[in-house]
């Protein structure tokens, strides 16, 4: 584990240094290397990828898309070689087929589903859904995924959105949390998690998720 490097992807989605600071904080004790990148290269040859994400789906797709090479770099190098790959935010939101974010757009497609507006049944509650929210793991997540194990009985995250993931199939959703309706915070496959929350935000809880996705070996 150690020496393994950690590739941060920059395609100009705000809020990388927070992302960041927390990655490297947790990388520090396993001798692990962070790297901050915009360079296809670099990413096809990291041994974990973190795709960060701040906005609106459709812009950061293009962001992303703008990138010569990085869909694909990405594509190789989580679909196809299987490395650890944590998706935050939109960047977790990418990895499904399509987002109606002002108009409908394309996805990564690894997760089939579609990332929508949250709709609370009450119209008090305001949006976009900001502050700290319990999550209430699915049957058997937590002893399943080596990530989420050891997170605590009832973990609070930090969130800050006004869409989500819909999956077309429930099984891959990790966690939800509540907000006038069931809200996808955590969803995943094979080598790939995405959490809707911030855990450079969450504290304790999204250290240790940091900590135990940089041990994650699918």
């Amino acid at each position: 584990m150690s020496g393994e490097v950690t590739a941060i992807v920059d395609y100009d989605s705000g809020n990388l240094h927070s992302a960041e600071k927390a990655v490297q904080r947790m990388a520090a004790p396993l001798g692990q290397t962070v790297i901050v990148t915009a360079d296809p290269d670099a990413v096809a040859r990291a041994d974990r990828i973190v795709l960060p994400g701040v906005g609106a789906f459709g812009d950061c797709a293009a962001g992303l898309a703008a990138i010569p090479g990085m869909t694909e770099a990405l594509e190789t190098r989580v679909r196809r070689d299987g490395r650890p790959f944590l998706g935050v935010c939109v960047g977790a939101q990418l990895m499904a087929r399509e987002g109606d974010e002002r108009g409908m757009h394309d996805g990564l497609g690894w997760i089939d589903g579609l990332v929508t507006a949250i709709t609370p049944r009450d119209p008090a509650l305001k949006i976009p859904h900001m502050g700290w929210n319990k999550l209430s793991f699915r049957p058997r997540a937590r002893g399943a995924h080596p990530v989420l194990d050891g997170l605590g009985p009832e973990p609070y995250a930090y969130f800050v959105h006004s869409y989500h993931m819909r999956p077309t199939d429930p099984s891959v959703i990790l966690a939800e949390a509540e907000y006038g309706g069931p809200i996808t915070a955590i969803f995943g496959r094979d080598s790939m998690i995405g959490c809707q929350f911030h855990p450079e935000k969450s504290q304790v809880l999204g250290l240790s998720l940091i900590d135990r996705f940089l041990r994650w070996r699918p």
